[in-house]
């Protein structure tokens, strides 16, 4: 089976004997309904091949189909004119770089269909070659658009030239509302989604299906989907790995599976790491490798975000769907990143639940965390997380409570921010990269916080105290009762208070019973 990574366009997917998951059902639905579409998704996520996939259906190319489910739904394969704007490719460090991109492809469609010299600015070539393409060809014309967002989702921390382009693409992208009788088709992707001062606040007839679950696995691949194209392909990673296929699937489910992009919808799974494990027979972060959260980490820096609530607190349906408010709660740029996902929805009070989708995400993101909040990267001969759970599973809590305390100690207050936000977000990493390992549940009671961390052998029972005693510590275990659901646990119950101090910014004491 030849797979497809990198593969981005559907006819040389085709043409060449490429593996392909039918998405041709999603594509016939778009096209018989009409009109404008805009779609969210992660990055590597197929955007690009699902566009590529409605061009080759407008450009009439009936071959490319045999086989798949829209052949035999369409009869007629109809020629339209299509205008294919793809802005991946540039940086965007000033305006210029847009306007040289947007420049680049409106030549391209003058050469084919004629230009007015007389129309200079961007928006009014648009326009023209919009018309042109009309009468040239007789057919209503189709528009493309393949992350639209670019050059503002680069420069989100950069207002004022993301405020430039905005005001660019804005007049650009509000041709099609004025040419709208010339026009068959639209369909925009994006990551991100700008919504209060929108780009598309002139075209106020696209839809958003973003979150409309008819199209929830619209991209990416579902566990169906496996079984039906890439069964035999699990099979030889089960082979590969040492596996049973059920046992295979069971780890590609914990590691690629687990994205929702509305409520009850179907898991889907990362397509580029799943088909590259596939690919190479070898289980690894492969999405994960090909871009680092920089720019989110550095939002929740800047906003002092407590951890806690990425996987706790509850967000608005309106707040997930717009970055615009990022500022103050950088969870929806995080969730449209593909960093985390719908977990959980409260119909009465509308708001959603998020997590992280499933263990690539929630290790690469944790471990791009932890240096932030300790001292990791400077001594890792200290702070080893192979070794810590050795040590948690071997019934040592005196020797990895001594990695801990050099795990938090020395940290620069200027980077970490408040010391009790500091110890929150610190633990709060550090215990979710341990959990990858070990069972680590967190409750909380009057505010203050405590771990469970659970192996086959142990229960280990912690409460962290700011400026107070570890004893102090201790006597909040004892009086809140934490230990009494492990009264007939056979396992070995270890309670462990810890003392923080807040001026040092480090553990002074911990006391283990």
């Amino acid at each position: 089976m030849k797979y497809p990574i990198g593969i981005q366009n559907f006819e040389k997917l085709r043409r060449e004997g490429y593996a392909y998951v039918d998405k041709t059902p999603v594509v016939w639905r778009l096209v018989r309904d009409g009109g404008y579409y805009f779609l969210s998704r992660p990055r590597r996520f197929g955007k690009s091949l699902l566009l590529s996939t409605i061009e080759a259906y407008f450009e009439g190319k009936r071959e490319l189909f045999d086989g798949l489910a829209i052949s035999q739904l369409e009869t007629e394969w109809r020629k339209y004119p299509i205008l294919h704007l793809d802005l991946n490719a540039s940086k965007y460090s000033d305006i210029t770089d847009l306007e040289q991109i947007l420049d680049y492809h409106l030549r391209q469609w003058e050469d084919r269909y004629g230009r007015d010299e007389r129309t200079t600015t961007l928006s009014g070539r648009f326009m023209d070659v919009i018309h042109r393409a009309y009468d040239y060809t007789g057919m209503p014309v189709v528009i493309l658009v393949d992350e639209y967002d670019k050059p503002m989702a680069l420069n989100i921390d950069n207002e004022p030239l993301q405020d430039e382009f905005r005001s660019l693409l804005k007049a650009f992208y509000g041709v099609m509302k004025s040419a709208d009788r010339y026009i068959k088709f639209g369909f925009l992707t994006g990551v991100t989604k700008f919504s209060k001062v929108s780009v598309f606040s002139d075209l106020n007839n696209i839809s958003d299906i973003s979150m409309h679950s008819a199209y929830s696995a619209s991209c990416g691949i579902t566990e169906q989907e496996i079984r039906d194209y890439f069964d035999d392909g699990v099979a030889q990673l089960a082979q590969t790995s040492g596996m049973s296929k059920d046992e295979c699937y069971a780890a590609l489910r914990r590691r690629y599976d687990g994205y929702h992009f509305c409520e009850r919808s179907v898991g889907v799974y990362n397509p580029f790491s799943l088909v590259n494990t596939l690919s190479s027979g070898k289980f690894a972060d492969y999405w994960f490798a090909t871009g680092t959260p920089t720019l989110l980490v550095n939002l929740l820096r800047r906003t002092e975000y407590n951890l806690n609530d990425i996987v706790d607190a509850p967000v608005s349906a309106d707040l997930l769907g717009s970055v615009d408010s990022m500022r103050q709660n950088p969870l929806p740029i995080i969730y449209q990143s593909g960093y985390l996902t719908i977990k959980d929805y409260d119909e009465e009070f509308m708001e959603y639940h998020l997590g992280f989708p499933n263990e690539e995400v929630e290790r690469g993101f944790i471990q791009y965390l932890l240096p932030i909040y300790t001292n990791a990267r400077q001594d890792p001969s200290v702070f080893n997380i192979r070794q810590f759970v050795r040590e948690v599973r071997g019934g040592q809590p005196e020797a990895f409570m001594t990695r801990l305390s050099a795990m938090l100690a020395d940290t620069d207050y200027r980077i970490v921010g408040r010391a009790e936000l500091y110890l929150q977000n610190a633990l709060f990493t550090f215990f979710r990269l341990l959990g990858l390992y070990v069972q680590v549940e967190r409750a909380t009671s009057e505010g203050r916080m405590d771990m469970v961390v659970q192996t086959r052998d142990q229960v280990y029972i912690f409460e962290f105290k700011i400026d107070k005693s570890a004893d102090a510590a201790l006597r909040q275990i004892e009086e809140k009762g934490y230990a009494r659901p492990f009264a007939a646990d056979p396992r070995h119950i270890y309670k462990i208070g810890v003392s923080f101090d807040s001026q040092k910014r480090c553990v002074t004491e911990w006391k283990i019973v």
